[in-house]
């Protein structure tokens, strides 16, 4: 399974698209902020954006992109490699001992919840591959990678399915796909996924995005 989870995950460009895209459809399509599954923040630290997925059942994937490379950081509250399930309520042993110290670091930043993890993968920007902790994880145990990896919607057609059970929505695959496809992002395809929402507000969100950059 770990090795289909790491194959599952593009190179960070290409994954920093996507977040950046299913964040965008996100701010059109939820405009209560809290409610969003995929947000992204293109100025979280000096150089550093900051991509999540949050389910709103508690469990959650951070991914930080940087210039020495990128890092994600999953926790699926359920997993019994969780700390909250650990007699000492201790990150396991693996998750993050092989992680580069230079992305590791990325993690301090209290808003991270750095102990709240399940898993962790990482990719220096120089390698050509994504890493993941090595964890002795018992038969029939999960660590939420597979599931939270699968959170990362690669095709408009699995984002509309997505949004028509998270938000109750059956939003245009036509307009979905347009932005998936890096078309502009315009106020008729904002009112064709979203009729009736503030059209400007949604816009001065998106600029904040800079989904192009």
């Amino acid at each position: 399974m770990e090795v289909n989870v790491l194959e599952r995950l593009p190179n960070p460009i290409i994954l920093k698209k996507l977040m950046k895209v299913q964040a965008s459809l996100n701010i059109i399509l939820c405009r209560d902020e809290w409610l969003r599954y995929h947000s992204f923040v293109q100025d979280w630290d000096e150089g550093v954006c900051m991509a999540k997925i949050d389910n709103g059942a508690g469990d959650h994937l951070i991914i930080l992109f940087s210039p020495e490379g990128s890092i994600i950081k999953g926790f699926d509250h359920e997993s019994e490699l969780s700390p909250y399930a650990q007699d000492e309520h201790q990150v396991l042993q693996g998750i993050y001992d092989d992680v580069p110290k230079e992305l590791l670091s990325l993690l301090e930043d209290d808003a991270i919840e750095k102990d709240d993890v399940t898993f962790c993968i990482w990719r220096k920007s120089s390698d050509v591959n994504w890493h993941k902790g090595k964890v002795e994880i018992p038969l029939g145990v999960s660590d939420g990678s597979d599931f939270l990896i699968g959170c990362i919607f690669h095709t408009p057609e699995d984002f509309v399915e997505f949004a028509e059970g998270y938000f109750e929505l059956s939003p245009s695959l036509e307009a979905v796909a347009k932005i998936y496809n890096d078309f502009p992002i315009t106020e008729e395809i904002i009112n064709i996924l979203n009729p009736g929402c503030d059209v400007k507000e949604v816009l001065q969100e998106l600029e904040l995005l800079r989904l192009r950059s």
